[in-house]
This record gives structure tokens, sequence and C-alpha cells, in this order.
């Protein structure tokens, strides 16, 4: 089964649309659940102004990714923290380079190389065996970092604020996990089909 059928099945539910006699078709369905729930998320986001709204969409995309239904909540908020944790970590130990003479983009380098190959093996655990979504969390931590001014030290990285990788993407993707739930559900009312007589 492709994703597109996966998507497609996942989104058979009959809901308000067939009580009038009416149908919408998939992806209309889904554009306007997406889109309607990702303009009501960014206005949100953007009011608060501390949460990530483009770290909420990377993890919405991950959970359909992931099979868009009840199973992938879990899957992705697991799969997307724990990437996001073994970054923060690899983070903290690009920080704490021991080794003087070691340029930081070789000691990094191997840093990652490490993790990589320990989160890919962590996948055995359940919670964790989503790859995909496990490398969603850890990039996008990677991306706050990269592109935060002062994110990238030892102060914010170890602040029990949203100043914290650790915290602020952890949030931000978990609040995208819950709209991309709704956005799915939403998707489901529109494209509801008649039921048989």
């Amino acid at each position: 089964m492709t994703l597109n059928e996966k998507f497609r099945t996942m989104m058979a539910p009959r809901g308000f649309l067939s009580r009038q006699g009416k149908t919408m078709k998939q992806p209309l369905a889904t554009a306007l659940g997406v889109g309607i729930l990702g303009g009501i998320a960014t206005a949100l986001f953007l009011q608060v102004g501390t949460l990530l709204i483009w770290a909420a969409f990377v993890a919405w995309a991950s959970y359909f990714a992931v099979g868009g239904d009840n199973a992938a909540i879990k899957l992705n908020i697991g799969s997307n923290t724990f990437g996001v944790f073994v970054a923060w970590l690899v983070g903290l130990l690009i920080l704490a380079n021991p080794f003087a003479g070691l340029a930081t983009p070789i000691w990094a380098g191997g840093l990652v190389l490490i993790s990589v190959v320990l989160y890919i093996m962590a996948s055995k655990i359940p919670l964790f065996s989503s790859v995909p979504a496990v490398t969603l969390g850890y990039a996008t931590t990677f991306a706050y970092l990269g592109q935060t001014p002062d994110a990238f030290t030892y102060k914010a990285m170890l602040s029990p604020s949203f100043s914290n990788a650790l915290v602020v993407v952890t949030v931000s993707m978990f609040i995208g996990t819950l709209f991309a739930t709704a956005s799915a559900k939403l998707s489901t009312l529109f494209a509801a089909e008649e039921p048989a007589s």
C-alpha cells in the first residue's frame, strides 16, 4: 500500500458532509483541513512568540509520514523528542571539546557520526522506531542551534527556559503533532463519503 493509499484509507470514516449527501475529493479535503489548522497554528505561534512554527510544521509532516493515524501520535512524539534530545546532547558535547588541538568541525563530525549510528540502533525500541521522525527532531534541533543567535551556548542550552533548544524544539514539535492530528480528523470530516443505503 502506497503512502497515498494509506492516507486515503485513514481518511475514510463518515462525517458531517455525508449528512447533506455531498462528498469532497481527498486532496481538497486534506488541503482545507491542513490549511485551516495551519493558519490557526501560525497565528497562535506568532502571538506567543517563543515557539517555533517551522518546527511545528516539521513535526506535522513527520506525523503524516509515520502513518497519520492514532498510533502515529505516540510514535511521532516519541521519535521526534528522542531526536531532539540526542541533538541537544551532541550540541553540549561539541561545546565541551576536550581536545585542544582538534578542530571543532572534526570533533562535531565525529560526534554526529556516533550519534546517528546510536539513534538508528535505538530504533529497536518501539517508541523510537521511526528513524525518519528521529532524524527530523535531530535536524530541527541543529537548525535552531545554528540559526538562533546565542542559542549554541552553555548558558542557553542549560537554562530551564524557551531559549534552551531541548525545551523550545520539543514543545514546538509536540504541539505540531497535536495540530497534525487535528488536521487529519478535520480532513476526514471534509472527505467523508455518503453511507451506502
